[in-house]
């Protein structure tokens, strides 16, 4: 009998399961830190074929913050149903974001930590990332207030920083949650939820809060 041939794995395939490795290395030791023969070992490959698909250490690692940026930003779009309450609306891409991130830790930790960390281009891959979520918050919360106000022609720039601050507390929750046993997605959603929506509700009622007005003293006046 002659010898049985294996079936070759397709290049797609095989590429995929290197990144899979990269991502844990790089997630769990650092760029600065993670080898290319670790990765190759964890990947089942060898170390000269990791070069040939990815071509170096600083390619590899474009390559995982594009591919688990994308699936972020996916999961995120996708959690969110059309036509609810714009309350609703948030809550379900919170819930997605802190569900894809805890399900993910070596994932966020590459593109929260590592890819910040170490310069461009890394931080670009990772600031266009943030800033198409920003973007999809935004259209979140402006149709919300634009219902609220019953004005369809509020600019944009009304709630652009709103969206920057939610944004931005949500990266620093999905830090300190994936950091601390026993938070789950659910809990840090609805904490974020809790403190941001009671700002925003009223705010798009027309309730927004504002400082109060200061009184003369004996030396201001």
């Amino acid at each position: 009998m002659g010898a049985v041939k294996t079936k070759r794995m397709p290049r797609a395939v095989r590429e995929q399961q290197m990144l899979d490795a990269a991502v844990r290395i790089f997630g769990q030791r650092g760029y600065m830190a993670a080898s290319m023969d670790e990765i190759a070992e964890l990947a089942g490959v060898s170390k000269p074929l990791v070069y040939l698909y990815l071509n170096s250490k600083e390619d590899l690692f474009t390559a995982c913050i594009r591919r688990e940026a994308g699936a972020l930003v996916e999961a995120v779009r996708a959690g969110v149903r059309r036509g609810l309450p714009a309350d609703r609306q948030l809550w379900e891409g919170l819930g997605a974001f802190f569900t894809h991130t805890a399900e993910n830790p070596d994932a966020w930790s590459v593109l929260h930590l590592q890819a910040r960390t170490h310069g461009e281009p890394f931080a670009a891959e990772v600031t266009a990332m943030r800033e198409e979520i920003v973007a999809f918050v935004t259209q979140l919360i402006l149709v919300g207030a634009r219902e609220a106000h019953r004005d369809p022609d509020l600019p944009e720039g009304e709630v652009a920083g709103l969206a920057e601050a939610l944004v931005g507390a949500a990266e620093s929750l999905a830090a300190w949650a994936n950091a601390t046993p026993g938070v789950t997605a659910h809990q840090a959603a609805a904490t974020l939820m809790n403190f941001a929506w009671a700002g925003l509700g009223d705010l798009m009622a027309g309730r927004p809060w504002a400082p109060p007005e200061e009184q003369p003293g004996p030396h201001t006046g």
